[in-house]
């Protein structure tokens, strides 16, 4: 009797169950509406072109903002994906196909902005960033066709998001003279990729030994 009450008397709360209610009736509705995970990949890829867009333009802070939501469209259309049930195999390729492009074409925008300034090392760790950042990648795919599940590392694509969104938004350095991130967060983003993809291939190595020598007993 002292257990919080009686169900009846526990929703006589005109506050108890609203917001999952609320939540779960705007999820449905979601889920029988048009909108496809395809539709969100999309409109990822095309706020990603805008970010680079207003990279190349040196307007660096609306440029780290459209990254920003342009990468949180990345997130979500995986996650609507499996809410809905309206995910398929092309859309998972589709998927993992334009984040490759999205993160390749801000950066290279990035390089641009740095080869006007001739600033030569900056320009080749943006075309470094983009090799490691794609292997990266290429590490988890082929370990996983192997049948090894590979999501280890400390730059996995979240992380790399984040390091290059805080360098843009901070490109300009807020107004602390001529100080500025964007630069720094590059050669950042290459170091972790790189770290990161050894981290893979001796993660992949070890499992498929394992498995060997396993199977060999």
């Amino acid at each position: 009797m002292t257990n919080g009450g009686t169900k009846a008397q526990r929703g006589s709360d005109p506050t108890s169950g609203d917001a999952g209610e609320f939540g779960t009736a705007m999820r449905n509705r979601l889920i029988e509406s048009r909108l496809t995970p395809n539709a969100i990949s999309m409109t990822g890829l095309v706020l990603n072109v805008v970010a680079a867009v207003l990279v190349y333009e040196r307007q660096f802070v609306l440029g780290g903002l459209a990254f920003i939501i342009g990468s949180i469209m990345d997130t979500l259309d995986g996650r609507y994906s499996r809410m809905s049930g309206k995910g398929t195999p092309f859309g998972a390729f589709l998927d993992s196909t334009l984040d490759r492009i999205e993160e390749g074409i801000v950066l290279t925008a990035v390089a641009a902005y740095f080869a006007a300034l001739g600033n030569e090392a900056a320009v080749a760790a943006c075309v470094l960033a983009v090799l490691l950042s794609l292997m990266v990648s290429y590490t988890r795919a082929r370990a996983e066709a192997l049948g090894v599940d590979c999501k280890v590392g400390i730059a996995t694509r979240p992380v790399r998001v984040v390091i290059l969104a805080a360098g843009l938004l901070l490109a300009k350095g807020m107004g602390i003279g001529d100080f500025e991130l964007l630069a720094p967060a590059v050669y950042l983003l290459c170091v972790l990729s790189l770290v990161t993809m050894l981290q893979r291939i001796s993660h992949v190595r070890s499992a498929l030994i394992h498995d060997v020598g396993g199977a060999a007993r």
